[in-house]
């Protein structure tokens, strides 16, 4: 009996050690920074430290808002958000799901194709937040609810290169 508690024990810790040797693997996956990743969840809390310890900076309610990923510290991303506020928040919270958000002071119109000349379906205030499609021309597919159209990459944080 004891032999064979010997063998489960020593299969577990092969299988352990299996799992520990796998670990930086899936930290590898992790893209190179800067990267753009999205919030998640309906509520984030950006910290000013990679720690639940630390206190918190700034508390998010927008879902799909884009954020530029700067640094990696083990679960935790440092990042920047459009209005250029930096902080750290936990991984498990971001979505590699493209979102953008409108930026000038003026609106931006969404047109029905990828062209300046192209029907003008909304227009969408400054601040808005939706999901970010294909880009091509300048021009990037965007999604708000409902909606879909094309605006110029220009007016969008979170579309181009981070």
């Amino acid at each position: 009996m004891m032999f064979r508690y010997r063998t489960v024990l020593k299969g577990a810790a092969l299988a352990l050690s299996c799992l520990v040797m796998a670990a930086p693997a899936s930290a590898a996956d992790d893209p190179k920074v800067p990267y753009w990743a999205s919030i998640r969840p309906d509520e984030l809390n950006m910290r000013v430290g990679p720690g639940e310890e630390y206190q918190i900076n700034w508390v998010y309610h927008r879902p799909n808002l884009p954020l530029k990923v700067l640094r990696i510290k083990e679960a935790w991303r440092f990042v920047r958000d459009p209005d250029g506020a930096q902080g750290w928040v936990h991984s498990r919270f971001l979505t590699r799901r493209r979102g953008a958000h409108v930026i000038g002071k003026e609106p931006a119109d969404m047109r029905e194709s990828g062209e300046p000349g192209a029907r003008l379906l909304w227009r969408l205030a400054p601040g808005v937040t939706g999901l970010l499609g294909d880009c091509a021309n300048g021009w990037c597919a965007f999604t708000l609810g409902e909606r879909k159209g094309y605006v110029e990459q220009a007016r969008l944080w979170g579309a181009g290169e981070p």
